[in-house]
């Protein structure tokens, strides 16, 4: 398998994405991206055990794209190996008329992982400067003071939405929570592809709604929208890493292999030592175990 650097998928300076590929030739068969997805997920496994164990951090994985970009699929492959207890996922779809009765970042802030676990957001909180952008008219539904208008929603709202983010996600990663977000850049040719596969077999139809075609015509929104999301977001603290995607093995292998890198650099969890009246009696308590039952 080619030898990458997956620092070169961090977003570290300003980017455009006409200019990043949506692929990327790994050297390697399915059958060797496989494997290799294989030995990620089992450290990534083995390391979420003793962070449960430490209980000190937690780790969001934020994951963002466009319709039929993979992410379901990457959830399911990437985290397969974890124990359930040590990871939770939300799919953040339409705001509720609850969720709608609060600022845009409460039912996201609700969904945060507890120490010890792993988060994923399939689709985030940057939905509200995405779609929002894309569809000014759905900010009127959020009902805030000031905003009577789709005239009233300026560039400078979106910026102060862009430093409450930032500001949101420096609050939770300073107390402790790991943050990681994916771009899953797909070329609109290979959505297409996606969509057509999705009407051609049956089993994936229910997948399919009319509504994805009326996104797909904004295309060039969408793509200048998380261009700016991402250049004005992407932090040391909480970095974006934009990930090749018309190849969904090979977008997997690098965002297991982006996760397993940042969680490499915690160089101070370990299992918690035994209590040292328990570690002296350890024998006594093995001898107590090994006898039978009457």
């Amino acid at each position: 398998m080619k030898n990458i650097s997956i620092d070169d998928f961090k977003v570290t300076k300003t980017i455009s994405l006409k200019e990043i590929p949506t692929s990327i030739d790994l050297e390697a068969s399915e059958k060797k991206k496989e494997k290799e997805l294989s030995k990620l997920r089992e450290k990534l496994s083995e390391h979420q055990d003793i962070m449960y164990a430490h209980n000190k951090y937690s780790v969001l994985i934020c994951l963002q794209g466009m319709d039929t970009a993979g992410k379901d699929s990457l959830i399911r492959e990437v985290f397969k190996e974890f124990n359930p207890r040590g990871v939770v996922v939300h799919s953040f779809k339409t705001p509720s008329s609850l969720e709608l009765q609060h600022d845009y970042l409460w039912r996201h802030i609700l969904a945060l992982p507890q120490r010890g676990k792993y988060g994923v957001f399939n689709r985030t909180h940057y939905e509200n400067v995405l779609v929002t952008r894309v569809h000014p008219e759905y900010i009127l539904g959020e009902n805030i003071p000031g905003i009577n208008s789709i005239d009233d929603i300026t560039l400078d709202f979106w910026d102060k939405r862009f430093e409450q983010i930032n500001n949101f996600e420096k609050q939770i990663s300073d107390n402790g929570t790991i943050i990681v977000k994916f771009f899953l850049h797909l070329g609109k040719e290979e959505q297409r592809q996606r969509l057509l596969r999705r009407l051609n077999k049956e089993k994936h139809n229910w997948k399919f709604s009319p509504g994805d075609l009326k996104e797909r015509d904004r295309w060039d929104d969408y793509q200048r929208c998380y261009e700016d999301a991402i250049n004005k977001t992407s932090k040391t603290h909480a970095p974006w890493y934009i990930i090749p995607s018309d190849n969904k093995e090979a977008a997997r292998v690098l965002v297991a292999k982006a996760i397993l890198e940042q969680m490499n650099k915690l160089k101070d969890i370990r299992e918690p030592e035994l209590d040292e009246k328990v570690k002296q009696n350890i024998e006594m308590y093995k001898e107590i175990l090994s006898k039978p039952e009457n």
